[in-house]
């Protein structure tokens, strides 16, 4: 086939906006989703402006039958881009587990949904699958840790995956953004009397918020992001891990050579601080 096909997931806004639209522009056949079909209006706009088409179908990665579903109708895919998912700021002691899950839901068990049904189709024109997570999928940050856990599970799924999905012919990658100006930051869920209601944890909410809102005054754009994402799904021999700017690479950098752990903790310590 002359058009390759990627399946994107999570493409209402942000990331998945603009890899849907780049991905397009570069040749691709690309069916955008996401969970309500009503929300695409951005997308259309921004294919339209860019002049190119995208296909766009519903999906919620949270429903394996939507996942399913989803995938029965496609008869030939080459790529699938994991990008679906949901920011969530808080701390343990003043949330309940059943919060915890449904971070987990979204941005761990959704990618396996959607993962897993669409092995199928890339064993047979041996694809690949990229897969968005976060340098918080390396390193553990203040007020992230059901998202931070989410995203070490995939980072671990993944890379035990990888060798295994090989076998068959099928490439897995993780690309681990930094900061991002999306509207990812806006949906953490994060209540406008958070620090009223922080409690104990008051002094060290406001110092990590302040620190974030510094991170993200200088943070990479979705569409650069897309950019990298769109040269690794032509990559002849795609690495695991994209790191999609200097600070994203610095920043893991400090987990991946910190056998004890003391650096990371001196680093996010002073977060909170």
């Amino acid at each position: 086939m002359s058009t390759k096909t990627v399946l994107i997931t999570g493409t209402s806004s942000g990331i998945g906006l603009a890899t849907a639209v780049a991905a397009a522009r570069s040749g691709w056949r690309v069916i955008a989703t996401m969970r309500d079909t009503a929300k695409a209006g951005a997308l259309l706009a921004a294919a339209e402006e860019a002049g190119v088409t995208v296909d766009v179908r519903a999906l919620d990665v949270t429903a394996p039958a939507s996942a399913e579903s989803c995938l029965a109708g496609i008869d030939h895919l080459d790529a699938l881009v994991n990008n679906a998912g949901a920011g969530h700021v808080g701390t343990l002691e003043q949330e309940s587990v059943e919060d915890v899950r449904a971070v987990m839901e979204v941005n761990f068990f959704g990618v396996l949904h959607v993962t897993k049904a669409a092995l199928p189709l890339l064993r047979a024109s041996k694809g690949r699958v990229l897969t968005v997570t976060s340098v918080g999928g390396l390193i553990g940050q203040p007020f992230n840790e059901a998202y931070c856990a989410a995203k070490f599970a995939v980072e671990g799924f993944m890379e035990s995956l990888a060798p295994v999905a090989a076998t068959a012919g099928v490439s897995i990658s993780v690309v681990e953004p930094g900061a991002v100006a999306s509207e990812f930051v806006s949906n953490v869920g994060l209540a406008d009397n958070a620090l009223e209601q922080a409690g104990p944890y008051a002094p060290a909410l406001s110092a990590y918020l302040d620190r974030t809102r510094g991170a993200f005054a200088d943070a990479q754009t979705p569409q650069d992001v897309a950019a990298r994402m769109v040269d690794l799904l032509a990559a002849e021999q795609p690495a695991f891990r994209l790191l999609t700017s200097d600070a994203a690479r610095a920043f893991a950098g400090t987990k991946l050579k910190d056998l004890d752990g003391s650096t990371v903790q001196a680093l996010t310590s002073a977060w909170v601080a």
